[in-house]
């Protein structure tokens, strides 16, 4: 009887070698006499400790094998999709199929399992070590914060040095690529200076296009960033994240010990100003197996790096716009304004992370500038930009909407100036001299102005020249006059003191002659 298939123990299969090996029984004797299978027989024979037993001779892939590396490259890609809409092994056979793969989809679906079940298996990295100012690494994250009262989830850049492990980061609403170029100025401004090479995953905003191996076809716009700075690239392989875990622990380390409880902030900008501030916290920060704390590594790491360029990069990003009816430019669905008075057809546009910059082509200086709107249809108004032809049509003031949004902010004293010129200044020249009082903003600070305005009613000089020499009149100084020092002539001492003879005037009115007492 054959003894069913299963593990033998150490014990039997010491009794199968020493019957083979030792006695010289050939195996169809053993498997009759012991009861087992004779491929069981086989497998004891030659190997004592059962390791071989069940390890399959590695299969050539002829066909296969060229492309298990881009194989792997769209597996890692499509892990960092979202879960319901990753690659299918039919959509990956499909890929490489284009590409000249000659295969199966079941070979190609073998091999992804084989993938997944690696994945599964604990690995294990090489310690690496750094020399100062050679490598910085740099990654994006998301953490949430409270703005405005309201939660909102933001990007984190966040940058590190490999060898003294300084860190920068950076909030911004998106990761689009002016974000991405504006972290690495802000980040090289921190640090002091750039590190000969940094490490990135396979960004968009870098790379266009992922090759075979190490080959990269990168952004151009990218690749103009970098010649500035003059560093060089080295992109991760796909899914490879250690290396570069470095900062990809950093991201996680900046939510869990700086972004947590959630930061309450009114605006990026307070928001950007107390993450620099922990940056600088962190500096104190001794990490295990460094002799020193951070900020005594970055200073022995600083005189190594890169030194910034004396000249600054245009890192926006650039598009041509067509002026609408409305004055106004349309940038990602948003509407922003434009001086009515002098804009053209075309214009280009600037956008940064916070600000987007309007210009006339060829022109160095921009036409306007707004706060940058994320959201959706929404009308971003400059007020000012529409006083020109407010002073030809007075009658639209109670309905132009720029005017109308100023309005709930502006001071009430305004409302009260307002209604002083309509009464003292009939068909629509009272909106008039109030249009040229507002003009002012384009000039003067608004704090300032209210002052003015606030003087002028009080002066009982309500209009756009009395406004404007109360302006002058605060921006001036108190000039304090020296009084003359007489006492070395004592005869000029009584001038401007002497009693005045008002009847000299009569004299003079009367055309007689002017006897002065």
């Amino acid at each position: 009887m054959i003894v069913e298939k299963r593990m033998l123990e150490v014990e039997e299969r010491e009794e199968i070698r020493r019957a083979y090996h030792v006695e010289g029984k050939k195996i169809r004797a053993i498997s009759r006499e012991l009861g087992y299978a004779r491929q069981t027989v086989r497998k004891a024979i030659v190997a004592a400790d059962g390791e071989k037993e069940g390890k399959k001779r590695e299969r050539k892939a002829p066909v296969l094998g060229p492309y298990k590396e881009r194989i792997a490259e769209l597996y890692a890609e499509s892990e960092r999709q979202p879960r319901k809409q990753r690659y299918t092994a039919k959509t990956i056979y499909k890929i490489v199929e284009k590409e000249g793969f000659g295969g199966s989809l079941s070979t190609v679906g073998h091999y992804l399992a084989e993938l997944r079940q690696e994945k599964r298996r604990p690995k294990v990295y090489l310690p690496l070590e750094f020399d100062p100012g050679t490598d910085g690494q740099v990654d994006w994250g998301e953490a949430v914060v409270v703005m405005n009262g309201e939660q909102k989830k933001v990007q984190l850049f966040v940058m590190r040095l490999s060898y003294s492990r300084r860190i920068f980061m950076m909030a911004f609403p998106t990761q689009k690529q002016e974000s991405f170029f504006e972290g690495h100025v802000e980040a090289f401004k921190h640090f002091g200076g750039v590190p000969h090479r940094i490490s990135y995953d396979n960004l968009k905003t870098a790379v266009q296009e992922v090759l075979r191996g190490k080959k990269r076809k990168e952004q151009r716009q990218f690749v103009a960033f970098r010649s500035h700075y003059l560093y060089e690239s080295h992109f991760c392989t796909p899914g490879a994240g250690n290396e570069k875990g470095g900062v990809e622990h950093g991201v996680g380390y900046v939510r869990r010990n700086y972004m947590t409880p959630l930061l309450k902030v009114s605006s990026y900008q307070e928001l950007n100003e107390r993450l620099r501030q922990s940056c600088l916290e962190d500096d104190e920060r001794q990490v295990t197996g460094q002799a020193t704390n951070i900020k005594a590594a970055w200073a022995e790491e600083r005189p190594h790096l890169r030194p910034l360029p004396n000249d600054q990069i245009d890192y926006s990003r650039n598009l041509t716009v067509v002026l609408n009816p409305y004055s106004q430019v349309v940038v990602e669905t948003n509407r922003y304004s434009v001086p009515a008075d002098k804009g053209v057809k075309k214009l280009t546009v600037k956008l940064y992370p916070f600000r987007v910059e309007i210009y006339r082509p060829g022109e160095k200086e921009p036409l306007a500038v707004h706060p940058r709107s994320y959201g959706h249809q929404k009308d971003i108004f400059d007020p000012l930009h529409y006083l020109s032809l407010l002073e030809k049509r007075p009658g639209a003031l109670g309905h132009a909407k720029p005017i109308r949004e100023w309005r709930k902010e502006w001071p009430a004293v305004y409302e009260r100036l307002l209604s002083r010129l309509q009464a003292h200044y009939p068909d629509g020249e009272g909106v008039r001299e109030f249009i040229r009082i507002l003009r002012l903003h384009q000039t003067h600070p608004a704090d300032l102005i209210e002052v003015a305005v606030e003087q002028s009613l009080e002066f009982n000089c309500a209009h756009a020249d009395g406004v404007e020499l109360c302006l002058r009149q605060l921006q001036q100084p108190n000039l304090v006059t020296p009084e003359l020092d007489l006492s070395d002539h004592p005869k000029l001492s009584a001038v401007g003191r002497q009693r005045v003879n008002l009847a000299q005037y009569d004299t003079f009115l009367g055309g007689g002659l002017c006897q002065y007492a």
